[in-house]
């Protein structure tokens, strides 16, 4: 008996939220983390790249967090985001539909290098 794929939100197992930046909007992407880091402690705050990480096309962080957290950091991001983008994708287990079909932009969206999920 094969089973059948998970579609509703049972399937997400965490949340990943990039912010992205460059060298003009590095202070104000710090200043942003710090933010997030002190209204969700519950979140985990990745690196600071300043380079292009994976999919990614600008330097970003991530904010990896529990699907429980999602009903509150994503309108806060909306509205506090201070003009930053901001890529926010669950997690499947499908890399490549997570980053590309099942994707959350606020501001501007991005076309992602998605042939790092090939083969």
């Amino acid at each position: 008996m094969s089973e059948t794929p998970k579609t509703g939100p049972e399937a997400i197992e965490s949340w990943h939220a990039h912010v992205y930046f460059d060298a003009q909007t590095a202070a104000p992407a710090r200043d942003l983390y710090a933010r997030i880091q002190a209204a969700f402690p519950a979140a985990e705050m990745g690196r600071f790249h300043e380079k292009p990480v994976g999919p990614h096309p600008m330097w970003s962080y991530q904010v990896a967090f529990a699907p429980d957290l999602l009903a509150s950091l994503l309108p806060w991001l909306t509205l506090n985001r201070g003009g930053l983008d901001v890529f926010m994708h669950p997690n499947t287990g499908d890399g490549m539909a997570d980053h590309r079909d099942h994707v959350v932009f606020l501001g501007k969206s991005y076309a992602l290098k998605l042939s790092i999920f090939d083969g």
